[in-house]
C-alpha cells in the first residue's frame, strides 16, 4: 500500500527528494595536496589554498575526478565529457575564501537511477538528477569556549560529491532505503567510506506535501545535514505532518531551509532558501574546463566491480538464495564476500542461515562489523563439515559456534578439547531409550495412544547425552522400541 497520511480534511501524500553529501575517498583534498584524514588535530591538515591565502591557484586532483565518474558510472548515470567549476558565493564564518568551488550549469555526472528494494518484495526506481564534485567548508567549534566560536578548516577543501536525486520518494522509508543503497553501492565502489558518524556522508531532504491524487508539487522545506538514516525518517515524518498540519488551518507553506533536533525529534526554521541567483554562480576564473574522453571513462568502466543488483541476482541464480536472504548477503561487500567462502562447496542455504542468523546476532550483541568478526569464514565453513558428517548435532554446533566467537578457536579443537563429538553408537542410545521405557510406563502409555508425543522419550536421551547424539538415529530406535512402525 502506497504511504499517506490521513489530515483532518483528507489524505495526504509525502514528496520527498534528497541531496547527499559523499566525501570522496582520496587521500588529497580537491583542489590541494592537503592530507584528508579523519580525527587529526585542528588545522593541522591546511595548505595555503584551503586557507584562502591571496594568489593562491587551486589544482584539481585528478583522481577525485575518476572516483567522481566511477561513481556515476555505478549509478547507471550519463558522464559528462565537458564539466565547469563554478564558484558559489557566500559567507561563512569557516569558507575563508568567501566561495565554494562547486559545479552548477555542467556537473561531471548526469541523469542516472538507484533501484531500492522494497519489503513487499518490489522494487523501485528513484531517479538520479546529477552528480556533481565541490570543496567542502571548514567546521565551527562552539563548545570550546562560551564567549567565542573557533575555527577548524581541516574539512576546508575536502571533495564532496553530492548526488542529488529527483523527486521520486514517497515515504520516510523508501528515504531510508535509499540512503542504504545509496551507501551500499558507493562503499563496493570504494568511492566513498559512507561513515555517517564521522561526517563522510551526509543527507539534505527536501520535503513537501500534496493531496493524494494532485500532480503539482506543493512548496518544499529543505531539511539540512542530516547524519543518520535514522534521522532522516523521522525528519521526514515529522516534516510531512508539519506542513500538512499548516495547510489544513489554511496557512502557507514558506519555502525554507530547516534544521532537524534529534533530541526534540523535531525541525526548526534555519533561514529563507536561497535560490540559484543568491549565489551568483560563475565559471572559476582559475580552473579550466574538465574534458573527458570515451578512453577515459571506458577505463573506468572496465574496472567497476560487480555491485549490489547483480550480486544479488548472481546469488539467487548461482546460489538458490531466496531474494531475502540474497539482499541481507549482499548489502554490504564484506558480507558477501564473506558468505561466499563459507558456502564453496557447501550447501549455500545453510551458510547463508549461518552468515544471518547466527553471525550476525552475535556480531550486533558485540557491537561489532563483519570484518572485525572472530570467526573467520574459513573457520564457520569448518564448523559446518562438522555439521555435515555428523560429528556434531544441530544443538552442539550452536554452542560450538559461541565458543568460536568468544575465543577465536579452531571448531575441530573445541570439539575434540571438550568431548563433543556426536554419540552415533547405537548399542549406547539403546540403552539409553530401554531405561527411560521401563522407568516411565505412564508416559509409554500415553505414546500408545497419541504417538505424537513420542518427542518426550527423543528430548529425554538428548538431554542424558548433554546433546552429543544424533538426532535422527535417536529418534529412529525410539520408534523402534515403542513399536511405532
Amino acid at each position: 500500500m502506497p504511504y499517506t497520511i490521513e489530515g483532518n480534511t483528507g489524505t495526504w501524500e509525502v514528496v520527498c527528494g534528497l541531496e547527499v553529501h559523499a566525501q570522496v575517498t582520496s587521500n588529497a583534498k580537491l583542489f590541494s595536496g592537503a592530507a584528508t584524514a579523519f580525527g587529526a588535530a585542528p588545522n593541522t591538515q591546511v595548505s595555503p589554498v584551503d586557507a584562502g591565502m591571496p594568489g593562491m591557484l587551486p589544482v584539481v586532483n585528478g583522481f577525485c575526478i575518476e572516483q567522481a565518474v566511477r561513481t556515476g558510472l555505478g549509478l547507471k548515470a550519463k558522464i559528462n565529457k565537458l564539466s565547469v567549476f563554478e564558484r558559489k558565493n557566500y559567507f561563512y564564518p569557516d569558507l575563508p575564501n568567501g566561495y565554494q568551488i562547486s559545479q552548477y550549469q555542467h556537473p561531471i555526472v548526469g541523469k542516472g537511477k538507484l533501484t531500492i528494494d522494497l519489503p513487499d518484495g518490489s522494487t523501485k526506481d528513484i531517479g538520479i538528477t546529477r552528480l556533481h564534485l565541490e570543496m567542502d567548508a571548514g567546521k565551527s567549534l562552539h563548545e570550546s569556549h562560551a564567549d567565542a566560536s573557533l575555527i577548524d578548516l581541516n574539512r576546508s577543501g575536502v571533495a564532496l560529491m553530492e548526488i542529488v536525486s529527483e523527486p521520486d520518494i514517497r515515504s520516510p522509508e523508501e528515504a531510508m532505503l535509499y540512503m542504504k543503497k545509496l551507501r551500499s553501492i558507493l562503499r563496493y565502489l570504494g568511492t566513498c567510506d559512507g561513515n555517517m558518524e564521522e561526517g563522510s556522508l551526509r543527507c539534505d531532504a527536501n520535503v513537501s506535501v500534496r493531496r493524494v491524487g494532485d500532480r503539482t508539487f506543493g512548496t518544499r522545506c529543505e531539511i539540512k545535514n542530516v547524519n543518520s538514516m535514522r534521522f532522516v525518517g523521522r525528519a521526514i515524518e515529522y516534516e510531512a505532518r508539519r506542513q500538512i498540519e499548516i495547510l489544513e488551518s489554511g496557512g502557507e507553506i514558506v519555502q525554507e531551509t530547516r534544521l532537524f533536533d534529534s533530541a526534540k525529534g523535531e525541525t526548526r526554521s534555519m533561514r529563507s532558501k536561497e535560490e540559484a541567483h543568491d549565489y551568483r554562480y560563475f565559471p572559476d576564473p582559475d580552473l579550466l574546463p574538465i574534458e573527458l574522453d570515451d578512453a577515459f571513462i571506458e577505463r573506468i568502466a572496465q574496472d567497476l566491480p560487480e555491485l549490489p543488483d547483480e550480486k544479488k541476482a548472481r546469488f539467487i541464480e548461482e546460489y538458490g538464495l531466496p531474494a531475502y536472504d540474497a539482499g541481507v548477503l549482499v548489502a554490504e561487500a564484506a558480507t558477501a564476500r564473506y558468505f561466499e567462502e563459507v558456502a564453496k562447496g557447501r550447501d549455500a542455504k545453510q551458510a547463508a542461515n549461518w552468515v544471518i542468523n547466527e553471525l550476525f546476532g552475535l556480531l550486533a550483541k558485540a557491537g561489532k562489523e563483519i570484518e572485525e568478526s572472530p570467526v573467520s569464514a574459513s573457520s564457520l565453513g569448518k564448523l559446518l563439515d562438522l555439521l555435515k558428517t555428523d560429528v556434531i548435532s544441530g544443538r552442539i554446533a550452536k554452542d560450538v559456534f559461541a565458543i568460536m566467537f568468544e575465543t577465536g578457536g579452531d571448531p575441530e579443537a573445541i570439539v575434540e578439547e571438550r568431548g563433543l563429538k556426536q554419540v552415533t553408537d547405537t548399542s549406547a542410545i539403546e540403552a539409553i531409550v530401554e531405561q527411560l521405557i521401563a522407568d516411565n510406563p505412564n508416559q509409554v502409555a500415553t505414546v500408545q495412544k497419541n504417538p505424537k508425543v513420542a518427542g518426550w522419550f527423543t528430548g529425554q536421551v538428548m538431554k542424558a547425552t548433554g546433546g552429543k547424539a544424533n538426532p535422527g538415529i535417536v529418534n529412529q530406535i525410539v520408534a523402534k522400541k515403542l513399536g511405532l512402525g
